[in-house]
């Protein structure tokens, strides 16, 4: 999917109020459908479906300029109005962990969102801005590591990013 493609794409139909989640439906589904709504609800200013679908007490880690923290002002409502708009270009859901990745050509800037989801509710947030991800899942039972997702980052070739593993 290429950098002009429309945000309504990727997000959830105008009429995500109501979540209902069915049971037999897979987790990974139901998650990556949070997740969307929680982009679809930032893209409107939504602020009660963010707090309807993010714990109050949700743990959050950061990796990236201290600059970057959009996403944190936003979700503890310091600041409902930021100039950078999270559109995601791809969205995987993985367990119980959904990874959003994006581009922003104004503030040339990439970003990598990786949350995870208890009980149809967000209790963990990791971000990461210009910075490269791997993201492997680990058998505790074997310790086996396989590569489950990685940073596509098309446009920034040219760059030099740190990279960071993350097992789940």
């Amino acid at each position: 999917m290429g950098l002009n493609h429309n945000i309504d794409q990727l997000l959830m139909p105008e009429n995500d109020r109501g979540i209902s989640i069915s049971p037999k439906s897979k987790p990974e589904k139901g998650n990556k459908k949070i997740v969307k709504m929680l982009y679809n609800a930032l893209a409107r200013g939504d602020a009660d479906t963010i707090a309807r679908v993010v714990a109050p007490d949700l743990e959050w880690w950061f990796h990236g300029p201290p600059q970057c923290q959009h996403m944190m002002k936003i979700l503890t409502r310091e600041s409902m109005h930021s100039e950078f708009k999270f559109r995601p270009r791809s969205i995987v859901a993985v367990g119980d962990r959904v990874i959003v990745e994006g581009w922003d050509g104004f503030y040339k800037v990439y970003w990598v969102h990786v949350w995870t989801l208890k009980e149809d509710m967000i209790v963990q947030f990791r971000e990461y801005f210009n910075t490269l991800l791997t993201v492997l899942l680990r058998i505790l039972e074997t310790g086996d590591e396989t590569l489950v997702w990685r940073s596509d980052p098309r446009e920034i070739s040219k760059r030099s990013l740190p990279d960071l593993v993350l097992a789940i």
